[in-house]
C-alpha cells in the first residue's frame, strides 16, 4: 500500500493499514521542514503553539512506528517505508514501487494536486486501485469514472471486451472526502436527537441514539442494536468513550446477551438502526437553495411593522369618529380622513367643531405617517441591495449553534446543520474564506473577526447559544474559544476540532473534569475519516461511517463469494459480536418499485456465494474480512 499526503489523515491513514490490516505501507510526505502547520491567529500564543506541536509531533512518531525510517536508508520499519517529496511526481511514485503496489491513497490537502497524481499513477500501473481525497464531490465523480475507463482501456477489458464490464479486474477508483465524512459527526454531537445517516449511491442507512431504558424495559423488537453506549454516561468526568475505555466503554455490535443486560440495568443507551432503503430520488442536496426575492417579513424590521400597523389603526379610528359626528357614509367617512391626511382637502371652514378637531388630528396623523413611509422605502431598498451581503445575527436570537470556522470542514458542517433546519451564527477570521458564499446563500448570519478578541463571540449571542462547534484548522483558537465559551457560559454545549486524537483525549477529559455539567466533546477529523480511506483501499465499497462516542462503526457492501465467514452459513452464524453483522441482502429483483433490499432477514438465512451484503463493522472486523492472503 502506498500512501501519500501532506497531513495528519496520511500519518493515520498508515497507521490504519499497518496496525489494523497488518499490511505493508510505503508513506509519502514533503520533507519535514515543508510540513509547516496552519498559523495560529491570535496574539501572545507562541508558546501555547510549540508546545502543542511538540504534541503531536510526537502522537504522529508513535503512530508511525516509533521511529519511522530516515530517507537516507530507505528500510521499512515496522512495515512502513516513508519517502520524502515535496509532491507525488512520476519518479517519487516509481520509486514508491506503484507498478508492484496494490493500491494508492491520494490524500493531500489540494485536490488539484491529488487528480494530477491519479492520472500519473494509472498510467503507471492501470491495475491500480486509487483512492482520491477531492472536497469537489460533483468533480470527484467525473475522475472516479474517467480514471475507472482509463483503467479498463489499459488493460484491454473496454467496451469492445466481451466481459465488459465485469472483467475489469481489481482497478478500482474511489473518491472520498475527509469533510463529509466528519461533518455528519461533528454536526450531531453539537444537537440532541440528531439521526446517524449514511447515505451513498441511493442507499440511505439511518440510526438513532436512544437514552437508557429503565430497568427491565426492552427496546423495539426487529431493530438491529448497533452499540451500547458507555455505562459511564452519567459521570461527565470520566466518559470518555474511546477504545481505551475498557468494559465500561462503547460496545459496538454487541450479542442479544449484551443487550438484555443492559437494557435490565438502565444504565447504557444504544445506537438502533432505524432504517435501511434505498432513497426514491438523487441524494440530498448541498444546501437548501434561497430565491432571489426576500421574504416579506425581511423587508421590514419588527419596530417598523408595528409603527404601520398603529398608522393604520389611526386612520381607521379617526374614519369611524367622522362617521359618528357627521352622519356620513363610512366609506365617505374615510375618503374625507384620507384627504385630511395628506393634507389636499379644503379646511373646514363654518363646518362643526367635532369635523374641524378631526381635521386637525388627521394631518397631526399625516405627518407622523411621513417619516415613517420613508424608513419603511430606504429599509426595503437596503434589503433588496444587501441580499447577497453577509448577515448579522438578528436581535432576540437564541437557541442557535455557533460555528467556528468556514473552511472545508466548517462548510460542510453549516449545509449539514441547515439540512436539519437548525440555526447557526457562523464565525470567521478571513474574509476571503471559501464558506462565506454557502453561508450568504444559505443566509446564514456571519460575525467577521479573530475570536480570540474580547467581543467576537459575544457579536455572535454566544451567551445565548445552545452549542459551540469550533472547527478551524488551528487547534488553539478551538481550544481558546471552548475555554474563552465557558467562562461566559459555564453550562454551553461545545464540540472541538482537534488535529490529534490522544489530544482531543486528553482536553475532553480535562474539560469534562472542570465543568462536569455541561457537556463536552472533541473530535479528531483525521480519527474519524482514516478508517473509510483504508476500507476503500482494502478494495471494497465502504459505504460510510457513523461515530459511536469516540469510536467509528463502518458499513460495507460485498459480495458473499469468498468469504469462509459468509458463505454457506446463516445469519446468525455469520454474526460475530464485536466484529461484524449482516444488516442487508441485496437481491438485485425490484420490489415495491426499488431495488431489492432486504434488510429483516431471518436468522436461519442461508448466505449464498451469489448474494450481496450490507455489513455493520468494527475497524478490526472489517481489517479481518477483508485482510489479504499473503
Amino acid at each position: 500500500m502506498v500512501v501519500c499526503g501532506d497531513d495528519g489523515l496520511a500519518h493515520r491513514l498508515a497507521a490504519e493499514l499497518r496496525g489494523v490490516y497488518e499490511e505493508q505501507v510505503t508513506l509519502v510526505v514533503p520533507p519535514a521542514e515543508r510540513m509547516v502547520r496552519p498559523p495560529v491567529v491570535g496574539r501572545a500564543r507562541a508558546v501555547s503553539a510549540a508546545l502543542l506541536d511538540r504534541v503531536v509531533s510526537a502522537a504522529v512518531n508513535r503512530a508511525a512506528g516509533n521511529g519511522t525510517p530516515s530517507t537516507a536508508t530507505g528500510e521499512p520499519v515496522g512495515g512502513q517505508r516513508t519517502l520524502e517529496a515535496v509532491e507525488a511526481t512520476e519518479a517519487v511514485l516509481a520509486e514508491a514501487g506503484v507498478e508492484r503496489a496494490a493500491a494508492l491513497a491520494l490524500v493531500y490537502d489540494d485536490d488539484e494536486t491529488n487528480i494530477r497524481a491519479a492520472l500519473t499513477a494509472r498510467r503507471l500501473n492501470p491495475r491500480l486501485r486509487l483512492v482520491l481525497r477531492l472536497y469537489n464531490r460533483r468533480l470527484g465523480q467525473h475522475i472516479e469514472e474517467l480514471l475507472d475507463q482509463a483503467a479498463a482501456l489499459a488493460t484491454g477489458d473496454g467496451p469492445d471486451s466481451p466481459d465488459f464490464p465485469n472483467s475489469r479486474g481489481d482497478a478500482s477508483t474511489t473518491v472520498l472526502s475527509d469533510a463529509d465524512t466528519a461533518a455528519p459527526a461533528l454536526a450531531a454531537t453539537a444537537v440532541v436527537g440528531t439521526s446517524k445517516v449514511v447515505q451513498t449511491d441511493g442507499l440511505l442507512l439511518r440510526a438513532v441514539e436512544r437514552p437508557p431504558s429503565g430497568a427491565g424495559e426492552t427496546g423495539e423488537p426487529g431493530r438491529p442494536t448497533l452499540a451500547l453506549l458507555s455505562a459511564t454516561g452519567g459521570d461527565p468526568a470520566f466518559a470518555d468513550g474511546s477504545e481505551t475505555s475498557g468494559e465500561q466503554g462503547p460496545l459496538l455490535l454487541p450479542d442479544a446477551a449484551a443487550v438484555r443486560e443492559a437494557a435490565a440495568s438502565g444504565r447504557r443507551g444504544s445506537v438502533v438502526l432505524e432504517q435501511v432503503a434505498y432513497s426514491a430520488g438523487p441524494a440530498l442536496p448541498a444546501g437548501r437553495g434561497v430565491g432571489v426575492m426576500a421574504p416579506f417579513a425581511s423587508l421590514f424590521s419588527r419596530r417598523l411593522r408595528w409603527s404601520l400597523a398603529g398608522l393604520v389603526g389611526c386612520v381607521f379610528a379617526l374614519a369611524v369618529a367622522l362617521w359618528l359626528a357627521t352622519g356620513i357614509h363610512p366609506l365617505g367617512a374615510l375618503y374625507l380622513t384620507l384627504l385630511d391626511l395628506f393634507a389636499i382637502n379644503d379646511p373646514a371652514v363654518g363646518a362643526t367643531t367635532q369635523r374641524q378637531v378631526l381635521q386637525l388630528l388627521s394631518g397631526l396623523v399625516g405627518l407622523l405617517l411621513l417619516p415613517v413611509l420613508l424608513a419603511a422605502v430606504l429599509e426595503a431598498l437596503g434589503t433588496f441591495r444587501g441580499a447577497g451581503a453577509l448577515r448579522r445575527p438578528p436581535r432576540g436570537l437564541g437557541g442557535h449553534v455557533v460555528l467556528l470556522g468556514l473552511g472545508k470542514i466548517g462548510t460542510r458542517v453549516l449545509i449539514r446543520l441547515r439540512e436539519l433546519n437548525i440555526p447557526v451564527v457562523c464565525v470567521e477570521a478571513g474574509p476571503e474564506a471559501r464558506g462565506l458564499a454557502v453561508a450568504r446563500r444559505l443566509r446564514a448570519p456571519v460575525v467577521l473577526g479573530d475570536v480570540t478578541q474580547e467581543g467576537v463571540l459575544e457579536a455572535a449571542k454566544i451567551h445565548r447559544a445552545h452549542a459551540l462547534l469550533a472547527v478551524t484548522s488551528s487547534d488553539t483558537t478551538n481550544l481558546e474559544a471552548a475555554l474563552y465559551a465557558r467562562s461566559l457560559r459555564p453550562d454551553l454545549r461545545v464540540v472541538l476540532r482537534l488535529y490529534d486524537d490522544d489530544f482531543a483525549t486528553a482536553v475532553y477529559r480535562t474539560l469534562r473534569a472542570a465543568h462536569p455539567q455541561a457537556l463536552t466533546r472533541s473530535r479528531s477529523v483525521s480519527h474519524l475519516s482514516a478508517p473509510s480511506f483504508a476500507g476503500a483501499m482494502m478494495g471494497r465499497q465502504i459505504l460510510g461511517a457513523i461515530p459511536v462516542e469516540r469510536r467509528v462503526l463502518l458499513f460495507a457492501a460485498l459480495e458473499v463469494a469468498g468469504y469462509a465467514q459468509l458463505e454457506g452459513k446463516t445469519v446468525g452464524e455469520a454474526f460475530r459480536a464485536g466484529y461484524w453483522r449482516v444488516l442487508a441482502l441485496d437481491t438485485g429483483r425490484e420490489r415495491q418499485g426499488g431495488p431489492g433490499l432486504v434488510w429483516d432477514l431471518p436468522d436461519g438465512y442461508v448466505l449464498g456465494g451469489s448474494d450481496r451484503v450490507v455489513l455493520a463493522a468494527t475497524r478490526r472486523g472489517l481489517a479481518e474480512l477483508l485482510r489479504r492472503r499473503r
